[in-house]
């Protein structure tokens, strides 16, 4: 049993896993601010959980029974690609997947229900065919950069507002939302990277076969270093002096640190690259934990 959760795990792709319970419970910070923990709030917070990570699972388990081939060259450890899971059981795990996450998002109501369908279709028109959008690159990292930087927070947010009595202004929606698409976009420039070599062997066209790996890691820099160029804006134009200070230096010094681990990378080594790419999902758990200490402190 152990064995098979442990391939579970893997075959949910860890680092998604975590960004996922980490959008699933920072969101719910944001919204409420501080709320004493009570059995109905545990409750909601553990089957939205239950339902956002199924969802999760079919999304990236459809995505690899896709790629097989292109895997074994750039992800050779990943589950099917490495035989270790056949394709008819992952096949029955996203089906199982989808089934949950569209059944438990129906229970839970219109927002999370509407926020489910619309990711597991973008999700399966970026991996499926006809379509297939990661073909297009400008295509997949919208796509990309839609689900998981604007409908996942906005659907949660609206979410947690149906439920509860809690709302942000719809400024701070527009703001977090323009915030994490910048921050998704490059996380769907980035993710192609450590792929290159596949990519190219199976004609999958990318900005990074497109344009180079250099260019795009430094594209990348640019949109990342506008992205937190808009909170710290925000916040000294508009905030009390202590909630400016706290968004102005505590996201300088996230994109100063950025910038430095950006110059190191060796894009002439995988590991170094995928290291990287996994740094950069780091400081997108970061951005949510500074948004809840933020909420914590101050009022949104």
């Amino acid at each position: 049993m152990r064995k098979q959760l442990h391939l579970l795990i893997e075959f949910a792709r860890p680092h998604t896993v975590i960004a996922t319970s980490v959008q699933v419970l920072t969101m719910l910070i944001i919204v409420i601010g501080w709320h004493p923990p009570t059995l109905e709030l545990v409750g909601l917070v553990g089957v939205t959980l239950v339902v956002c990570l199924a969802l999760n699972l079919y999304v990236v388990g459809v995505n690899q029974l896709t790629d097989v081939a292109i895997d074994r060259i750039n992800k050779p450890w990943l589950p099917v690609a490495a035989g270790r899971l056949s394709s008819d059981a992952a096949q029955r795990i996203v089906s199982i997947a989808l089934f949950v996450a569209l059944t438990g998002a129906a229970m839970l109501g219109p927002p999370l229900w509407w926020t489910v369908s619309i990711i597991a279709l973008i999700g399966s028109l970026y991996s499926l065919p006809p379509l297939r959008l990661k073909r297009h690159p400008l295509a997949a990292a919208l796509s990309i950069a839609g689900a998981r930087g604007v409908i996942a927070n906005l659907g949660l947010a609206f979410h947690y507002q149906y439920w509860l009595d809690s709302e942000l202004p719809i400024t701070t929606l527009i703001l977090m939302a323009i915030f994490f698409f910048g921050f998704a976009m490059v996380i769907a420039l980035y993710r192609d990277l450590p792929d290159d070599r596949g990519d190219r062997l199976y004609q999958i066209e990318t900005l990074t076969t497109r344009l180079g790996p250099q260019r795009v890691l430094h594209l990348g820099r640019v949109l990342l270093t506008a992205c937190y160029l808009l909170p710290i804006a925000v916040g000294l134009s508009s905030l009390p002096a202590f909630a400016a200070a706290f968004l102005a230096l505590s996201h300088a010094v996230v994109i100063i640190v950025f910038w430095l681990v950006s110059m190191r990378v060796d894009l002439q080594q995988q590991q170094s690259i995928a290291s990287f790419y996994m740094f950069l999902w780091g400081i997108f758990y970061t951005e949510f934990a500074l948004l809840s200490i933020y909420r914590l402190t101050y009022t949104l």
